[in-house]
């Protein structure tokens, strides 16, 4: 009987010493009452509380949570804009001062979520009432930025930062989104009507450049060839009358009559000009006056040449 009540009392004392092992999870903490007041708080890994004494009131996870959020606000000029949304926040730290606002702030994890929730919303609500509908979806930083400076406050209070606010997507009623449509739709249009017509008065001004650049080109091709001609002519001329001066000149000298050599050179540039004319008409005269009158001015000629040597 005695041994009976032995192992009863070592049982007893083996389940008061198990009841007080406490495992806690990774990345969580462990709140311990005693007598309904907070005494401490368990770090991850094993650990032990007095039995029946200290009770584990609950369990916070200090990970990264989120949650979705779905509401409507409204605008200055009465547009309704619909918002759905990602909160990502997370416990602040894990002093026992964060710890203990975040135990004993609300009566359960639904009470958190509804003031949380709550308070996101209506603080972009109250922005959107004093924002016109076509600013609105410019203006998702600027949200962004003014709910997480209203709000970190008061998750701060609560033990809470606020890491991340996303809005995903900003929708209007449905006749809002067809007259935007059509707004960016003629907008479109308009746009491309002017690009085109950029493009149209591009094309002539450069075609105009180019034709003009193309008879500048032709006309400073047309003098070149002019100049050139005339110089051509010019030249044979020269050598023309240069070599029956010099034929003349040798035939002076000869005692021989220049008359001959002068007019057989007529009669070869005579014969020269029906030759190359090219079907150009070449009026001479072939009369012996005239004959006479073209043999008078060549020795003319050949006299001024004889004075200015």
């Amino acid at each position: 009987m005695e041994i009976l009540i032995h192992y009863g009392w070592l049982l007893i004392v083996l389940f008061i010493v198990f009841s007080g092992l406490v495992t806690v999870n990774q990345a969580t903490i462990a709140v311990i009452t005693m007598f309904g007041k907070y005494r401490r708080m368990l770090k991850p890994g094993l650990n032990f509380k007095i039995p029946i004494i200290e009770q584990v009131y609950k369990t916070i996870s200090i990970q990264n949570r989120s949650v979705e959020l779905e509401f409507q606000a409204v605008t200055i000029d009465q547009a309704n804009v619909y918002f759905k949304s990602m909160l990502l926040f997370a416990v602040m730290n894990a002093d026992d001062e964060t710890v203990k606002r975040v135990a004993f702030k609300f009566i359960s994890e639904k009470d958190l979520m509804q003031a949380l929730i709550r308070t996101i919303e209506g603080n972009i609500r109250s922005f959107v009432a004093t924002k016109k509908q076509a600013e609105i979806l410019t203006l998702r930083k600027e949200i962004v930025s003014s709910v997480k400076e209203e709000v970190d406050h008061v998750l701060e209070d609560w033990g809470y930062h606020l890491l991340d606010l996303q809005i995903n997507d900003i929708t209007f009623d449905q006749a809002i989104m067809e007259s935007m449509s059509r707004v960016v739709a003629s907008s479109n249009l308009r746009a491309a009507a002017e690009n085109e017509g950029q493009a149209l008065l591009i094309t002539k001004t450069k075609a105009a450049e180019a034709e003009g650049n193309a008879i500048k080109i032709s006309a400073e091709a047309e003098k070149t060839a002019a100049q050139l001609r005339g110089q051509g002519v010019a030249l044979f001329r020269e050598e023309v009358a240069k070599g029956m001066s010099q034929a003349a000149e040798q035939m002076k000298q000869a005692n021989l009559d220049t008359n001959v050599i002068l007019f057989s050179m007529w009669t070869e540039a005579i014969k020269t000009f029906a030759e190359v004319g090219k079907g150009n008409v070449i009026f001479l005269d072939g009369s012996p006056e005239g004959m006479e009158k073209n043999m008078q001015q060549i020795m003319g000629m050949m006299k001024m040449k004889e004075k200015v040597n």
